[in-house]
């Protein structure tokens, strides 16, 4: 598939294009690779297999995937933001994964042939755009009769910040807001499996993670990192103006440096479905 000069990426990706944004999906990568390497581990994915990462962002799963088809397999990696493309494109390089290839493209229409993958994979993707059914569709379209489909989904609705703080509160409450103007669904994690069941896949499990983090570890601060990220939509739907949000966040780091804040930004739904081998 050759890249797109029409894709948008601000309209199926909520959290917009910003260098911070994209700084945030660099460290998210090494965060969340544990946890992920475990909902890969949930499949058979063997030597000479395929498998695409949707939405793959700048660093995406590569090397997970690489190393589990070996180097009679493939790997694809498709992301809407060219500027993501060429950093994964980079990455891919210099880390001399000869199987992995990175295409620009929208995960809801790829192009790409259908029944050509035998594991398909998406992290924190159907969170982040406006009519989730649509890539739950192509995903199952691009598995293999008996081929796997995975997502790793947050769900940011039942967040815990004890002791109770002004400012992580009104953060808490702002974030919704702005991050669902495009239709996007925040709390999309307790919905996937109805996702993959309507969309006809089988033998669907999910597993969910409510991770804590101590002081000094970035997915802690979360909720600032996203709604900074969004700062711009923030404003425009006059929801806080710019003094009232840096105050915000300061005033939410303040509380959240204390060792004796206890933190559980969202929810983690691990997700795995089966394509039937007839449909």
């Amino acid at each position: 598939m050759k890249p797109s000069s029409m894709i948008d990426p601000n309209a199926v990706y909520t959290l917009g294009t910003s260098q911070g944004e994209t700084d945030r999906l660099v460290r998210q990568a090494e965060e969340l690779l544990a946890a992920d390497s475990a909902l890969i581990d949930r499949v058979p994915l063997r030597p000479g297999d395929s498998a695409i990462d949707l939405g793959c962002g700048p660093v995406g799963i590569f090397d997970l995937l690489a190393e589990r088809v070996g180097a009679g397999g493939r790997v694809v990696g498709l992301d809407a933001d060219p500027r993501h493309v060429e950093m994964a494109i980079e990455l891919v390089a210099s880390r001399r994964l000869g199987n992995v290839e990175v295409l620009l493209g929208d995960a809801r229409h790829t192009g790409l042939d259908a029944s050509s993958f035998d594991v398909v994979h998406a992290r924190t993707l159907l969170i982040n755009v406006p009519h989730p059914a649509e890539v739950v569709a192509e995903m199952v379209r691009l598995a293999k009769p008996g081929g796997w489909v995975l997502s790793f989904e947050p769900d940011c609705d039942p967040y815990v910040c004890y002791p109770p703080n002004p400012a992580y509160d009104r953060l808490a409450g702002i974030f919704p807001a702005v991050f669902s103007r495009n239709g996007a669904d925040w709390r999309i994690g307790r919905r996937v499996a109805e996702l993959y069941r309507a969309a006809g896949l089988v033998d669907v499990k999910v597993k969910a993670r409510s991770d804590t983090y101590p002081t000094g570890h970035t997915r802690r601060t979360i909720l600032v990192d996203l709604v900074r990220s969004m700062h711009p939509y923030v404003v425009e739907l006059e929801l806080a103006t710019d003094q009232e949000l840096e105050q915000l966040f300061t005033d939410a780091l303040i509380h959240l440096e204390n060792p004796d804040t206890f933190v559980m930004p969202n929810l983690l739904f691990l997700v795995s479905g089966r394509k039937p081998q007839t449909s």
